[in-house]
């Protein structure tokens, strides 16, 4: 039997146990045995390479072979010899299986790339939507009604477009535009335009402020609601108001040294007490202190660098013009029927019998510019004459500034009554709602129109379009509108207010309600229908007469064409129409 060195292992032992390379790793440690300089120190292929036995190493010439078979000395070192290979053995064998998974690994994950998270772009490109995208989503009824500050009217096949500056000659129109100008410039002193730019509340700061609706008549005061300091804790507060137009105060009973500057335009708050910030400042009053007819101030709040900014409206409140209806509420109390008449005696008659018979105790207003006065029997009736052919708004001006009821009813004075005109359906409509003017239907004909308006720094440009814009709430037979048929019922001081121009004498309708437009709200309901007198020749030689110069004076000439576009171009500030 051979041993390891001097060891005393036996080859046997290492048979029935151990594997070879941990016993040649053994051995290797032998003078006499393999030496680690041959095999490498631990190198696992090295070590794969020798032959699966135990012997020593043949020996030299002159030496002798190992310990005799059998020895003594190999049974005391058994014992210590295979606990150590035992470990040797567990080592080598997770270190074996270790490298045989790293190997596996590496393999199954050589080709994995991990993918890198994107970077975003450094500055995405801002734009905005192209023209033709912004025309089609602001665009209503064919007209583009987007904030671009010009406008133009084009003729197509379906309407015709006006430039009523063509109505002046090109010597006339420089001196025209400077007038216009400087009308327009005062039109705008006198209404408060333009109106102070949107304002907006900054982010962040530390006040609590009104943002909309403080409104004070002038040399009024008036509490400013909502004032409060929201700012972080500090030792001393600082906060100052500062107003141009009026004066500030505060009604909290305070040292000068925490308020200074009462009643003054700046009011200067200083105090350690943040309770008594608040107090003071939910406590500030402004007084107008200048009689102005309506002037916004903007009041500015500071504290250290925060900035706010609040307006405050000075004006009058407008005074109402109201109508008794009586104790009853009767009709006749509510309602008056006007209408303008011209050479046409036997229409205005044949008018007035049909309102007798559905309405016998209804005033009726007459304004008349023919040649002749008419002789009316009529207790209800009121008629007034006027400078012949003094012309078609002139009348119907002298018509309404006669009403003394909350509502009047206008009517042609070739219509006729019939059992559909129920005056109390529109006074009901007006009574419910918000309109200014309801119209309802000639024989079906309700002629209502929209007129849309596009802002131009030359002029606006506006646009009537047939139809209306919604339903009106409450009643789902009627609609809103701009303009509508003559005949309607309209609040008599808003009909006063708009006014008829006197300086269109022949055919005018939609100029009442281009001139009205954003102050008469119009609705139509058509369920309301008024007759129409037959067009049928007179036989009466007079009555001929009568109708034949009538109609030279109905038939609208170039001229009077020509100078209604002037009247739009001037008078209303519009550039064009279609």
């Amino acid at each position: 039997m051979t041993s390891c060195g001097n060891t005393g292992f036996s080859v046997e032992q290492f048979d029935a146990g151990l594997p070879r390379v941990a016993w040649v790793a053994k051995c290797g440690r032998s003078k006499r045995g393999i030496r680690p300089s041959r095999l490498g120190a631990w190198n696992p292929v090295a070590l794969a390479k020798v032959p699966f036995s135990c012997a020593r190493d043949r020996p030299r010439s002159g030496e002798r072979g190992g310990a005799p078979r059998g020895s003594g000395h190999q049974g005391a070192g058994s014992a210590g010899s295979g606990r150590c290979l035992w470990f040797l053995k567990r080592f080598l064998l997770i270190f074996g299986l270790g490298i045989i998974l790293f190997l596996f690994l590496h393999s199954k994950f050589s080709s994995f790339k991990p993918e890198l998270p994107r970077l975003a772009p450094i500055a995405q490109k801002l734009k905005l939507l192209p023209k033709e995208r912004l025309r089609n989503l602001f665009t209503y009824d064919g007209i583009w009604l987007f904030p671009k500050n010009e406008c133009k009217c084009e003729t197509t096949k379906q309407q015709r477009g006006y430039n009523f500056q063509d109505a002046y000659s090109k010597s006339d129109l420089p001196a025209v535009k400077a007038r216009r100008q400087a009308e327009y410039e005062h039109f705008q002193r006198r209404e408060g335009l333009p109106r102070p730019l949107p304002l907006l509340a900054q982010p962040n700061l530390p006040f609590g402020y009104p943002v909309h609706g403080v409104e004070v008549m002038p040399l009024h005061t008036v509490p400013i609601p909502g004032l409060q300091f929201e700012g972080p804790d500090a030792s001393l507060y600082e906060v100052t108001l500062t107003a141009s137009l009026g004066t500030l105060n505060t009604l909290a009973d305070t040292s000068d040294n925490e308020v200074q500057g009462r009643g003054q335009k700046q009011l200067i708050i200083s105090t350690s007490n943040r309770v008594l910030l608040n107090f003071i400042l939910q406590h500030v009053t402004y007084t107008s202190t200048v009689y102005q007819h309506h002037q916004v101030d903007m009041v500015t709040l500071e504290s250290k660098s925060s900035v706010a900014k609040f307006p405050v409206t000075i004006h009058h409140p407008v005074i109402p013009k109201l109508y008794d209806p009586g104790p009853e509420r009767k009709l006749k109390d509510l309602v008056t029927i006007a209408t303008k008449t011209f050479l046409r005696p036997h229409k205005l008659m044949v008018l007035l019998h049909s309102i007798r018979e559905y309405y016998p105790d209804l005033t009726v207003i007459v304004a008349d510019d023919g040649k002749e006065p008419l002789k009316i029997n009529d207790n209800h009736v009121e008629y007034y004459t006027m400078p012949f052919g003094k012309g078609w708004f002139a009348g119907r001006n002298l018509a309404i500034s006669q009403v003394t009821t909350k509502y009047v009813l206008w009517v042609d004075d070739d219509f006729l009554f019939i059992s559909k005109t129920k005056i109390e359906v529109l006074v009901d409509v007006l009574e419910k709602t918000e309109l200014d003017v309801v119209g309802g239907s000639v024989l079906g004909n309700v002629f209502q129109f929209k007129l849309l308006l596009e802002q131009s720094k030359n002029g606006a440009c506006i646009h009537r379009r047939p139809g209306s814009f919604r339903p009106m709430d409450g009643f789902p037979n009627c609609v809103v509108t701009s303009g509508v048929v003559n005949f309607f019922l309209a609040h008599t001081e808003r009909l006063q207010r708009v006014g008829f121009d006197p300086r269109l004498q022949r055919v005018a309708h939609s100029e009442f309600f281009i001139d009205g437009l954003g102050s008469l709200f119009v609705g139509s309901c058509p369920e309301v229908i008024i007759g129409h007198q037959p067009h049928s020749k007179a036989v009466d030689s007079e009555l001929v007469a009568l109708e034949k110069t009538y109609n030279t004076y109905r038939t609208n000439t170039k001229d009077q064409v020509h100078f209604k576009l002037a009247l739009h171009y001037f008078k209303n500030h519009l550039q064009c129409s279609t």
